[in-house]
């Protein structure tokens, strides 16, 4: 009737048998545990021995002969507790491990307008703020239009965080990408415009080439370079050019 459940909580076949019939019959003897369990008499003492070490059983001896019993099943919610600590002890270890290789360094690029979708992507997947340098509203292409306003949904539920330097001609040409993005943002000086833009978020450096004001390129290019060590140069970077932007 339990078998499963105790399976579940880490018994092996054999020692949820033994000790589901613990729990129903009291204080029995091996060759009874057997009878009642199917299991053979040898592998009996094998699970008594283990479910023994575990705290499910005790031995009662009645009359010079060994009988068994199961201890309160209390004991299974000690027996998961003690599993989560010693997972929650290493587990700080095991996610290093994880994002060290998930976070393997690599350089690729995406092309066209599903390259730029999948790039999006990335951002929501990393959760991380993103640093925008030269931004240049292509997010206005009119391409995106129908995929930007669920990206944008997502992102606010996710509480991804911008901070834009957009080129100064973002003022007079796409000034209502602002209320898009949102705050903060800043400026960078109009003599450092360019036809570059680059994105950094998570392990993740991103940049633009050929970009218009509000408009990408007809065939999109974006490269792509992952790794943790250089986008933290590159937040550095940004951090230098924010501090000196108005």
């Amino acid at each position: 009737m339990y078998e499963e459940l105790f399976r579940e909580l880490g018994l092996s076949i054999n020692e949820a048998r033994v000790y589901e019939i613990l729990l129903k019959s009291g204080e029995i003897s091996v060759q009874t545990i057997s009878n009642k369990s199917g299991v053979h008499r040898r592998n009996v003492y094998d699970s008594i021995s283990k479910l023994i070490e575990k705290g499910l059983v005790s031995e009662v001896f009645i009359k010079s002969e060994k009988n068994f019993k199961a201890t309160d099943p209390r004991r299974l919610l000690e027996l998961l507790k003690e599993k989560q600590e010693k997972l929650n002890k290493v587990l700080p270890e095991l996610q290093g491990k994880f994002h060290q290789d998930s976070e393997k360094e690599e350089a690729y690029f995406y092309r066209g307008i599903e390259g730029v979708k999948n790039y999006l992507q990335d951002i929501l997947k990393t959760k991380e703020t993103v640093y925008f340098i030269g931004a240049k509203a292509f997010w206005l292409d009119e391409r995106l239009k129908h995929f930007l306003p669920q990206f944008q949904l997502k992102r606010k539920e996710l509480g991804i965080k911008f901070m834009h330097l957009f080129d100064q001609e973002i003022k007079t040409r796409k000034p209502e990408i602002l209320k898009i993005t949102g705050k903060p943002y800043k400026f960078l000086p109009k003599k450092y415009s360019s036809q570059t833009a680059v994105d950094i978020f998570g392990p993740y450096v991103v940049t633009f080439v050929g970009a218009e004001i509000g408009k990408l390129q007809d065939e999109p290019l974006i490269f792509v370079m992952k790794s943790r060590k250089l986008a933290d140069g590159y937040r550095k970077f940004f951090q230098f050019m924010w501090d000196n932007c108005d």
